[in-house]
Protein backbone atom coordinates (compact mmCIF):
# COMPACT_ATOMS: atom_id res chain seq x y z
CA UNK A 1 0.00 0.00 0.00
CA UNK A 2 2.85 2.44 0.69
CA UNK A 3 4.00 2.04 -2.91
CA UNK A 4 0.48 2.94 -4.03
CA UNK A 5 0.64 6.11 -1.92
CA UNK A 6 4.03 7.04 -3.40
CA UNK A 7 2.76 6.47 -6.92
CA UNK A 8 -0.21 8.74 -6.18
CA UNK A 9 2.05 11.47 -4.87
CA UNK A 10 4.26 11.31 -7.93
CA UNK A 11 1.66 10.91 -10.68
CA UNK A 12 -1.75 11.94 -9.40
CA UNK A 13 -2.57 14.72 -6.94
CA UNK A 14 -0.06 17.49 -7.61
CA UNK A 15 0.58 16.60 -11.28
CA UNK A 16 -3.17 16.70 -11.96
CA UNK A 17 -3.54 19.94 -10.03
CA UNK A 18 -0.79 21.44 -12.20
CA UNK A 19 -2.69 20.37 -15.32
CA UNK A 20 -5.85 22.07 -14.07
CA UNK A 21 -3.96 25.25 -13.17
CA UNK A 22 -2.00 25.47 -16.43
CA UNK A 23 -4.13 23.77 -19.10
CA UNK A 24 -7.61 23.50 -17.64
CA UNK A 25 -9.81 21.07 -19.53
CA UNK A 26 -7.72 21.17 -22.71
CA UNK A 27 -5.52 18.29 -21.46
CA UNK A 28 -7.14 15.25 -19.86
CA UNK A 29 -5.38 13.57 -16.95
CA UNK A 30 -3.39 10.44 -17.63
CA UNK A 31 -5.26 7.39 -16.31
CA UNK A 32 -4.02 6.36 -12.86
CA UNK A 33 -2.36 2.95 -12.80
CA UNK A 34 -3.57 1.48 -9.50
CA UNK A 35 -1.10 -1.40 -9.79
CA UNK A 36 2.09 0.41 -10.87
CA UNK A 37 3.59 0.00 -7.41
CA UNK A 38 3.75 -3.78 -7.86
CA UNK A 39 6.22 -3.31 -10.72
CA UNK A 40 8.07 -0.24 -9.55
CA UNK A 41 8.71 -0.96 -5.88
CA UNK A 42 9.48 -4.68 -5.99
CA UNK A 43 12.27 -5.39 -3.52
CA UNK A 44 11.99 -2.10 -1.64
CA UNK A 45 12.06 -2.39 2.15
CA UNK A 46 9.23 -0.90 4.17
CA UNK A 47 11.68 1.63 5.61
CA UNK A 48 12.74 2.77 2.13
CA UNK A 49 9.10 3.01 1.03
CA UNK A 50 8.13 5.05 4.08
CA UNK A 51 11.09 7.38 3.60
CA UNK A 52 10.19 7.95 -0.05
CA UNK A 53 6.53 8.53 0.84
CA UNK A 54 7.45 11.06 3.54
CA UNK A 55 9.68 12.88 1.06
CA UNK A 56 7.09 12.88 -1.73
CA UNK A 57 4.27 13.97 0.58
CA UNK A 58 6.36 16.81 2.02
CA UNK A 59 7.14 17.98 -1.52
CA UNK A 60 3.46 17.84 -2.50
CA UNK A 61 2.29 19.76 0.56
CA UNK A 62 5.02 22.38 0.08
CA UNK A 63 3.96 22.81 -3.55
CA UNK A 64 0.30 23.11 -2.59
CA UNK A 65 1.01 25.66 0.15
CA UNK A 66 3.21 27.66 -2.20
CA UNK A 67 0.37 28.13 -4.65
CA UNK A 68 -1.78 30.19 -2.22
CA UNK A 69 -4.87 29.06 -4.13
CA UNK A 70 -7.83 31.38 -4.48
CA UNK A 71 -11.51 30.41 -4.58
CA UNK A 72 -11.44 31.09 -8.31
CA UNK A 73 -8.52 28.71 -8.83
CA UNK A 74 -10.18 26.01 -6.71
CA UNK A 75 -13.19 26.24 -9.02
CA UNK A 76 -11.09 25.62 -12.15
CA UNK A 77 -11.91 22.42 -14.02
CA UNK A 78 -9.92 19.57 -15.47
CA UNK A 79 -10.83 16.42 -17.38
CA UNK A 80 -10.61 13.09 -15.59
CA UNK A 81 -10.37 10.14 -18.02
CA UNK A 82 -13.28 8.28 -16.36
CA UNK A 83 -15.21 10.88 -14.37
CA UNK A 84 -15.22 13.74 -16.86
CA UNK A 85 -15.17 17.31 -15.60
CA UNK A 86 -13.76 17.76 -12.08
CA UNK A 87 -12.73 20.85 -10.15
CA UNK A 88 -9.42 21.48 -8.46
CA UNK A 89 -11.29 21.63 -5.16
CA UNK A 90 -12.77 18.17 -5.79
CA UNK A 91 -9.35 16.78 -6.69
CA UNK A 92 -7.80 18.11 -3.48
CA UNK A 93 -10.71 16.89 -1.33
CA UNK A 94 -10.34 13.46 -2.94
CA UNK A 95 -6.67 13.45 -1.95
CA UNK A 96 -7.68 13.86 1.70
CA UNK A 97 -10.50 11.30 1.57
CA UNK A 98 -8.26 8.82 -0.27
CA UNK A 99 -5.80 8.97 2.62
CA UNK A 100 -8.61 8.65 5.17
CA UNK A 101 -9.85 5.56 3.36
CA UNK A 102 -6.44 3.95 3.69
CA UNK A 103 -6.25 4.92 7.36
CA UNK A 104 -9.65 3.26 7.90
CA UNK A 105 -8.40 0.19 6.03
CA UNK A 106 -5.30 0.00 8.26
CA UNK A 107 -7.46 0.42 11.38
CA UNK A 108 -9.76 -2.42 10.34
CA UNK A 109 -6.83 -4.75 9.67
CA UNK A 110 -5.19 -3.86 12.97
CA UNK A 111 -8.44 -4.29 14.91
CA UNK A 112 -9.14 -7.74 13.45
CA UNK A 113 -6.35 -9.26 15.53
CA UNK A 114 -8.43 -8.46 18.64
CA UNK A 115 -11.66 -10.08 17.46
CA UNK A 116 -11.45 -13.03 19.85
CA UNK A 117 -9.84 -11.02 22.64
CA UNK A 118 -12.74 -8.56 22.98
CA UNK A 119 -15.25 -11.35 23.45
CA UNK A 120 -18.86 -10.18 23.57
CA UNK A 121 -17.90 -6.51 23.15
CA UNK A 122 -17.45 -7.28 19.46
CA UNK A 123 -21.15 -6.39 19.07
CA UNK A 124 -20.33 -2.81 20.12
CA UNK A 125 -17.19 -2.44 17.98
CA UNK A 126 -18.18 -1.76 14.37
CA UNK A 127 -14.55 -1.78 13.23
CA UNK A 128 -14.65 -5.55 13.82
CA UNK A 129 -17.91 -6.21 11.99
CA UNK A 130 -17.44 -4.29 8.76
Amino acid sequence: MVGHLIHGEETDWIPRAKIILTKGESQAFEPFDRFAQARRFTGWSLERLLDRFAEARAEGIATLRGWHLTREQLALCGQHPELGQVTLSQLLASWVVHDLGHIAQISRVMAKQYTAAVGPWKAYLPVLTR
